[in-house]
């Protein structure tokens, strides 16, 4: 019988996206969107990671070049509350990688602050990151494809707080409910253009970088909650996003697909 509160091992490529390019924001350091990153390198496309903190940036261009030397790699630096830096970020991937097929929005900011304690300030950059930037970079990507005329593929990463409530995240639910409603409207004008755009919405994803910015012991509880006892790992929820990037869910836009094995 398999244990399915043990990590499995990443499942092989099997070419889904041979030929394509991609571009993943938030894609430095440990989390979904890097793991998103070496997944789509494992499947044959072509990526731009994208992130705002630039040595972490670098550093991770530099591991997937000597990881995946047969594919095209490059970085560019983008802080997702700029229209400027967004509409950068596409034009230069583009011209990187000649042209751009996939967009995965990764980009979000949490926190944990009761609503009757939360700053303006606290509110206003956890929405301006994780529902703005997703605003900016799909507005971005879909006026390339609108010029290109090849049509394409935008992944969002949601949450599955947009649907559930849970302590001291109104700002992120708030913020990850805006992106889901984004994804189903936004899907809807984009069929005009060839472009397929859905989002994933994970439960719990740990990396080391989650454990620095939250306590351990709400990690833990999280953890347990699910159903397999156990949080995803990042490749677990990459690996989805791969297949809402790739032809075998060519009939599938608008839609959230939620990665979690919690109890319902």
């Amino acid at each position: 019988m398999t244990d399915l509160s043990v990590p499995p091992s990443p499942v092989a490529g099997h070419g889904l996206l041979a030929g394509r390019t991609a571009v993943i924001t938030a894609a430095a350091g440990t989390g979904i969107g890097s793991a998103t990153a070496r997944r789509l390198l494992d499947e044959g496309a072509d990526v731009v990671v994208s992130d705002w903190h630039e040595r972490r940036l670098k550093q991770t261009e530099e591991e997937l070049r000597a990881a995946y030397p047969d594919r095209r790699v490059a970085s560019v630096v983008c802080d997702v509350t700029s229209t400027e830096q967004v509409d950068a970020l596409i034009r230069d991937a583009a011209a990187a990688l000649g042209r751009i097929d996939i967009m995965v929005n990764n980009a979000g900011l949490g926190g944990e602050t009761p609503v009757v304690d939360m700053t303006d300030e606290q509110w206003d950059r956890v929405l301006d990151i994780t529902l703005n930037g997703t605003f900016r970079c799909t507005r971005a990507v879909l006026n390339y494809f609108r010029t290109a005329g090849h049509g394409g593929v935008v992944v969002n990463n949601a949450s599955v707080l947009g649907w559930r409530a849970q302590y001291g995240q109104a700002h992120y639910a708030a913020a990850k409910a805006g992106v889901m409603a984004l994804t189903r409207c936004s899907a809807v004008e984009a069929a005009e253009l060839g472009v397929r755009i859905n989002a994933v919405a994970p439960s719990i994803a740990r990396h080391p970088f989650l454990d620095k910015v939250s306590s351990t012991e709400l990690l833990d509880r999280l953890s347990a909650d699910e159903a397999f006892g156990r949080a995803a790992e990042p490749w677990e929820v990459a690996a989805t996003i791969a297949m809402l990037a790739s032809d075998y869910t060519s009939y599938l836009t608008g839609e959230v697909v939620s990665v979690s094995s919690q109890h319902a």
